[in-house]
């Protein structure tokens, strides 16, 4: 049976509980085992780019570790902390939310908006998008001005999100939007409702991308059996 493996990088396992709901719709009879792991050694919740810096080490060991049992990885942390040093301790593919979350945003709509949890994740983003090439893509990122674990608080996390979310498509002119961190996952389905537009969970766009690597790794294996014994 292969397996992914999604690696919660903070230590809060209530993030991670909601995060593994979120992926339900993702697990399917006969398809690849989807497992939600939190890090021990992370911060509460990463809100800060020293916050993503300090995982780096302990999620690349986490990696090693787990690679013989795994068939893809995904970090499940909006600012992908460590993803290119984990994609070097591994030859299995690792997916990193972010980057799995504007890069559906771009095939989505034509401006994407990104709900950020406080004012300070904003330039961190910012530096990400530029990287990806992403700039011109970007309507506008907006804090709804709750930390990682605030947003169990439904009630004030729900209002925040539409608030901010409304601004973002009727100020920014966004045609799609991001939630911009894994504790948000519950959140996704109600807010796509309430705005009428396109809302992206990242962690569900990540893990689609390791399940159709995976799938297609294992479709392929037997007719590259075959090419190698016939060569």
């Amino acid at each position: 049976m292969s397996r992914i493996l999604v690696i919660n990088p903070n230590s809060t396992e209530e993030v991670t509980n909601h995060m593994s709901a979120a992926l339900d719709p993702l697990r399917m009879t006969g398809g690849p085992t989807i497992d939600c792991t939190t890090l021990a050694e992370g911060p509460p919740g990463i809100e800060t780019q020293l916050h993503s810096d300090s995982v780096i080490l302990p999620l690349c060991q986490l990696i090693e570790r787990e690679a013989p049992a795994t068939d893809a990885f995904v970090i499940g942390c909006f600012s992908d902390p460590g993803l290119h040093s984990c994609r070097e301790v591994t030859a299995r593919p690792v997916f990193g939310i972010g980057q799995a979350g504007y890069l559906t945003a771009a095939a989505l709509g034509e401006r994407f908006g990104v709900l950020s949890i406080l004012d300070i994740s904003i330039p961190r983003h910012l530096r990400y998008i530029r990287m990806l090439g992403l700039t011109s893509r970007l309507a506008g990122d907006r804090a709804i001005g709750l930390g990682v674990t605030e947003l169990g608080d439904e009630v004030a996390t729900r209002r925040r999100l539409s608030d901010v979310g409304t601004d973002l498509i009727e100020r920014d002119g966004a045609d799609c939007l991001i939630l911009g961190c894994a504790g948000m996952a519950r959140y996704r389905s109600g807010l796509e409702q309430a705005l009428g537009r396109p809302v992206i969970d990242p962690t569900q766009a990540a893990v689609t991308m390791a399940l159709g690597a995976v799938r297609l790794n294992a479709a392929a294996a037997p007719a590259d059996t075959v090419q190698i014994a016939s060569v």
